[in-house]
């Protein structure tokens, strides 16, 4: 009998074990996802996009200012760390951080790194500078983008043409309706 308190005894404390590390593992998905979540709404994407698989990848990398089939790196070894490792300074350095924060912050400590740039107050400045961001985002210092520029009369700042140019000869030549030739040389020559 002796063997069976034991059995039982070792059997709960397993179970109980076991149950703590899978609640221990939902209560961190449930914050990274949430960490994730604001990320995105910081950088102008949908929070739901952390919860879809691949998608938050896909979703990461327009952050980052990279192309979307850098999806597919991921899927070759070796590539896909260095892979990562672009991402997570394009990722930083989207937010305003350093390569330091993108290396060490976001690819060896994400734990860490990514609740900083949720919660704190990092804002999104766009994706490498390649134009990639959220609908309306202006990066800082350059002209509003507002589709075709504006007629050829108003070349070369906006409103404002090109002033108006003398359209007849320059002096001592005939003007236009006039007869005769050149004009005449100069004295002297």
């Amino acid at each position: 009998m002796p063997s069976d308190a034991l059995t039982t005894t070792t059997g709960s404390i397993s179970t109980g074990l076991l149950l703590t590390l899978i609640l221990v593992y939902v209560v961190v998905v449930v914050f990274y996802i949430a960490v994730m979540w604001k990320v995105f709404t910081k950088a102008g994407h949908p929070g739901w996009a952390a919860i879809i698989p691949i998608y938050n990848t896909y979703i990461l990398c327009k952050i980052a200012g990279r192309p979307g089939w850098w999806v597919l790196l991921f899927l070759i070894p070796v590539v896909n760390i260095v892979v990562l490792i672009m991402l997570c300074l394009d990722v930083a350095q989207a937010f305003g951080k350093s390569g330091a924060f993108g290396f060490f912050g976001l690819f060896l400590f994400s734990f860490i790194g990514f609740p900083i740039l949720a919660f704190g107050s990092a804002q999104y400045r766009g994706g490498n500078g390649t134009g990639y961001g959220p609908p309306g985002y202006q990066q800082p210092g350059y002209p509003p983008m507002q589709g075709y520029p504006p007629a050829p009369g108003s070349y070369p700042q906006q409103g404002q043409g090109y002033p108006q140019q003398n359209q007849g000869y320059p002096p001592g030549y005939p003007q236009q309706g006039q007869q005769g030739g050149y004009a005449p040389p100069p004295p002297g020559y």
